[in-house]
């Protein structure tokens, strides 16, 4: 029996010998897959190099137009923002780009990150479905004390994530925050192009500002920490906190209302009144929002405290934080120092 697979396996090595090999397979060896989603694949990998040990996460772009079944070439330019976004950083809780692959015979494009074992989002159903208890008090300071650093970095380095989520927070096996996938991402000094001519619609909608939702033209960082916000609540009751319905874009050029996830904030925090956010009144979508959202249909003030008192009853400073975190008003929301430096630390 041992002879026969001495001999398959001898036959199987020569097989891949004769195999032609592209720059990804000629230099690792793909395990399996871990994730899709509109930019791609994301497999697991390992180096070919028998000196090297470590594991890898290789992000596969589909060409621009291969979505669309176009045979167009070119690089999407998601593709071309992380590229360049991530060769230039380099911080312990920011995911590390080790190398770049173009296989041109197949016009693929390949991210090789370092590799990290879970994200926040598989932490989160672990803890909800198969541990059915919460999340240690500690455990979720030391994720978000990570997340806000590595944050802190991108900002002091003029970069928006713009769709920071569960699952785009990594952590390795040794507990590591790594923050990840910087498709969105933007520098917001001296851009280019104004922010929205870019991209109309930025952060996923259940982690998207109240500004954005309201079609703000304009918007700053805070938008990052509003983000953080909805995950560290997230992270506490092991469910995201506003679950809206998206209505979906039917067309490129227009943005729709997203009613329902306005209604799952304001059901929350209570109405955002001119006293808290005397800017509102400037957004495009303030005199939509004026004409659905009575004052009478919602609390008129935030219920955050009493929403979840027995789940955070441990958390000493929790909701101070996570009330600063979910201000309405981007101009008096943490800045993601204030955050580090918070007492819940």
């Amino acid at each position: 029996m041992s002879a026969a697979i001495d001999a398959f396996n001898r036959w199987k090595r020569c097989k891949e010998a004769q195999r032609p090999q592209n720059a990804l397979t000629a230099r690792y060896e793909v395990q399996g897959f871990i994730a899709s989603g509109t930019y791609g694949k994301v497999f697991k990998a390992v180096s070919r190099d028998k000196n090297d040990k470590r594991a890898f996460g290789i992000k596969q772009f589909i060409p621009e137009g291969e979505a669309r079944s176009e045979r167009t070439q070119g690089i999407s330019q998601s593709a071309c923002r992380e590229i360049a976004l991530c060769r230039e950083l380099r911080h312990e809780h920011v995911v590390a780009l080790i190398d770049i692959l173009l296989t041109p015979e197949s016009r693929m494009i390949y991210m090789v990150f370092e590799f990290a074992e879970y994200d926040l989002l598989q932490m989160v159903h672990f803890h909800w479905h198969t541990e059915r208890r919460p999340i240690p008090e500690y455990t979720i300071k030391t994720l978000l004390s990570q997340l806000l650093s590595g944050l802190s970095y991108l900002h002091a380095n003029w970069i928006l994530h713009r769709d920071l989520k569960p699952a785009n927070i990594l952590v390795t096996a040794d507990g590591v925050v790594k923050i990840g996938d910087l498709g969105l991402a933007r520098l917001y000094q001296k851009p280019l192009q104004p922010l929205f001519s870019g991209d109309k619609v930025v952060v996923t909608i259940w982690y998207r500002a109240p500004e954005l939702l309201l079609g703000a033209r304009h918007y700053t960082k805070a938008i990052d920490l509003w983000a953080v916000g909805c995950i560290f609540a997230e992270l506490l009751i092991l469910k995201p906190l506003f679950k809206g319905t998206e209505v979906k874009m039917e067309s490129k050029k227009v943005v729709p209302f997203q009613e329902d996830q306005l209604t799952k904030i304001c059901e929350v925090l209570g109405y955002p009144t001119a006293s808290r956010w005397p800017e509102m009144d400037q957004l495009p979508e303030a005199a939509t929002f004026a004409t659905r959202f009575p004052p009478s249909r919602f609390p008129a003030q935030s219920n955050l405290r009493a929403m979840w008192h027995e789940s955070t009853r441990h958390h000493t400073g929790t909701m101070p934080l996570l009330a600063g975190l979910l201000h309405y008003n981007p101009l008096q929301r943490l800045s993601v120092q204030a955050a580090l430096d918070h007492p819940y630390f």
